[in-house]
């Protein structure tokens, strides 16, 4: 199994709970860093080279990859009038372009083995939009693209592509908003609080499972009702 992103948030929490259910996990971040148990191996997706190579020594220690978990993102938020070709170059790059450079190289894999699971973290804002995020809105909706065209184009080799959409989840990115933020979050989120990361990585577990052969080109939300379906 791989995980891009994987050294913090959500990322971490899926790490560790494929590792707590007894797979062999190698985990992407430009650090490098990773969970205790997991192969850590230090990989910008912005740059095709280091996708190559990530996935060759993720192949050398454990492999050919059967499960993706495309989780690496960025974010540089701020109204769509004072957003830089920068700001907008620089999240596509990494939060769409960078998934579809680490699913096009474990296709090969997968199709050669005729198994795979292929599962994007995308966001509630993806299909729902927010404020100051044009560019990070616009990625994680192509995401939904990206799965429902490798479903049709993989389905066939027993290969699923989802996304996972979680809405406002307890990271080290919301411990530092301020009180009156958090507050304004949990009054739009009908379930009245944020997500935990285990909750999101509970649910990519299950898209990575047997049990989840029949599920492809879907939205999974992890919102707490927030979306409603968007």
């Amino acid at each position: 199994m791989l995980v891009t992103g994987g050294n913090r948030g959500i990322g971490r929490a899926i790490v560790e709970r494929f590792l707590a259910d007894g797979h062999k996990v190698a985990s992407f971040s430009r650090s490098g860093d990773a969970p205790d148990g997991a192969l850590g191996i230090a990989c910008d997706v912005s740059d095709p080279a280091a996708v190559d190579s990530g996935f060759a020594a993720a192949e050398a220690a454990h492999g050919p990859v059967e499960v993706l978990v495309s989780n690496a993102g960025l974010t540089r938020d701020t109204l769509v009038l004072r957003m830089t070709e920068e700001d907008w170059s620089g999240v596509l790059d990494v939060n769409l372009t960078g998934s579809f450079r680490v699913a096009k190289r474990a296709a090969k894999s997968m199709i050669r083995g005729r198994w795979g699971r292929i599962v994007f973290t995308g966001s509630v804002v993806g299909l729902y939009g927010s404020p100051g995020q044009v560019n990070y809105s616009a990625s994680k909706a192509a995401l939904v693209g990206l799965a429902r065209s490798l479903t049709r184009e993989l389905g066939g080799r027993n290969v699923t592509a989802n996304v996972v959409a979680p809405g406002f989840i307890e990271t080290d990115m919301t411990a530092v908003l301020s009180d009156d933020l958090i507050a304004k979050y949990r009054a739009a989120t009908p379930a009245g609080r944020l997500g935990r990361a285990d909750e999101v990585a509970a649910t990519v577990a299950f898209l990575a499972s047997d049990q989840a052969g029949f599920i492809s080109g879907a939205v999974i939300p992890v919102d707490g009702g927030l979306g409603m379906g968007h």
